[in-house]
């Protein structure tokens, strides 16, 4: 059933995409370079390679992970009458089922997802709790290999033979090609920003909108607002990549993920 996530125009353009961009780096650049066959060539293949694999294999775990969601079970612990009411009125209006912190409803997967970051359409799925360590892990792999094969394409366009290039094709295949390049890393590198700074303040998306008024609203009426859930930097990063650093750039790695309807926060730290 998961697999039929893979027929989605948008998840079959990433495919293409990534099929694309391996061919044109190790068949045209780094061969057209160097020859497959140098000691630089099979260097820069084997790394290239390496980090292509390791991309379609993190962003196949996206697509196919469920990303978390609210199990059946799920009660919310409640003591008198007020806890009971402000419980009411953490149930879902769509799902009719009450709502763990930090989770929200998905109009499109029509669920409730557990620690939601945001629905992805190039994955089809939804970003969540137990899948938001390969969306990070599949976005870093994607920049690396991004960055290294347009570094390979500018070496390739500076060691080419520009009188057989001006005037044909391969010209417009430069320009299309660098053009690409420029926008697919610049893209991937702002999103693994994007997600390091979330990653280290422990916040989703999400709770990053949220926060940006629940500080104005505290602002308006004198007080301070700090995310409840960002502990300390090396926790926030500790309870998303796990505590094993050599585990930390492996997609699968999740075993230090819990239940995801609780959360430790600054007030059970302090």
């Amino acid at each position: 059933m998961r697999l039929k996530r893979f027929l989605s125009l948008p998840v079959l353009a990433v495919m293409l995409l990534m099929m694309f961009v391996y061919y044109t780096t190790i068949y045209i650049f780094i061969d057209g370079s160097f020859g497959l066959q140098s000691s630089h060539g099979t260097f820069n293949a084997a790394i290239f390679t390496l980090l292509a694999s390791l991309s379609v294999f993190s962003f196949s775990v996206c697509v196919l992970s469920d990303p978390g969601h609210v199990p059946s079970s799920y009660l919310p612990d409640v003591e008198g009458q007020a806890s009971k009411d402000n419980a009411e009125r953490k149930k879902c209006d769509k799902c009719y089922g009450y709502k763990p912190p930090r989770t929200h409803h998905c109009r499109v997967c029509k669920k409730c997802v557990l620690k939601m970051d945001h629905h992805c359409v190039w994955i089809n799925n939804c970003v969540g709790y137990w899948n938001y360590k390969a969306f990070f892990v599949f976005s870093s792999y994607a920049s690396l290999a991004s960055i290294h094969s347009t570094i390979l394409f500018i070496c390739s366009v500076f060691l080419m033979d520009r009188e057989s290039v001006m005037g044909s094709s391969s010209k417009i295949f430069y320009v299309m090609y660098g053009t690409l390049a420029f926008v697919l890393t610049t893209t991937l590198m702002t999103l693994s920003g994007w997600h390091v700074y979330l990653i280290l303040h422990n916040m989703t998306t999400i709770e990053y909108y949220e926060g940006k008024r629940a500080k104005w609203l505290a602002m308006k009426s004198g007080h301070n607002y700090r995310h409840p859930f960002s502990i300390s930097p090396y926790k926030n990063i500790t309870s998303v990549l796990g505590p094993n650093m050599l585990k930390w750039l492996c997609p699968t790695a999740v075993g230090h993920l819990k239940d995801g309807v609780s959360f430790p926060t600054l007030r059970d730290s302090s």
